[in-house]
């Protein structure tokens, strides 16, 4: 699907609970295993947080094709400011512009919460992400390690 398809057909909505099957798809497609049920649970808590958001991508005759979360960020360093905690275009879809339109409608939440900025992180190996972001208008801070203890 070309650019001009895509926009004229493509649709950016909230997701809803049904769109959990195909979020958890994209999920695992990315390398984030989840199951229909884990993220049926998730977005049913995301939905009762106004400083989160899950918007899905779908066009005609297709299933959600893609998803950006984006949520309220309050640190005790740094003014509040967006994060995108999650962005996946399912690959038959990328380089169409479906991402683009994901990561617009992030930031005009954003803007609509009166948040100065978004801020992203994007695994090292991810390169074409990288490239994607900073085509978007988004500037590399810093290089660091990410840390995780089981409780």
């Amino acid at each position: 699907m070309t650019r001009a398809e895509v926009r004229n057909k493509l649709k950016i909505r909230a997701a809803t609970a049904e769109d959990a099957g195909r979020i958890a798809a994209l999920s695992t497609e990315l390398g984030y295993p989840s199951s229909e049920e884990q993220v049926r649970g998730r977005l049913a808590h995301i939905e009762k947080d106004s400083d989160h958001a899950v918007f899905v991508a779908e066009v005609e005759n297709d299933p959600v094709i893609g998803w950006v979360h984006v949520c309220v960020s309050r640190l005790v360093e740094n003014d509040p400011e967006g994060e995108i905690g999650g962005l996946v275009v399912d690959e038959r879809h990328r380089g169409s512009g479906v991402g683009k339109f994901l990561m617009e409608r992030a930031e005009q939440w954003a803007r609509e919460k009166s948040l100065k900025s978004v801020y992203l992180r994007s695994n090292i190996i991810r390169k074409d992400a990288h490239t994607f972001y900073q085509r978007l208008g988004y500037r590399v801070l810093k290089t660091q390690y990410a840390f995780r203890k089981l409780l």
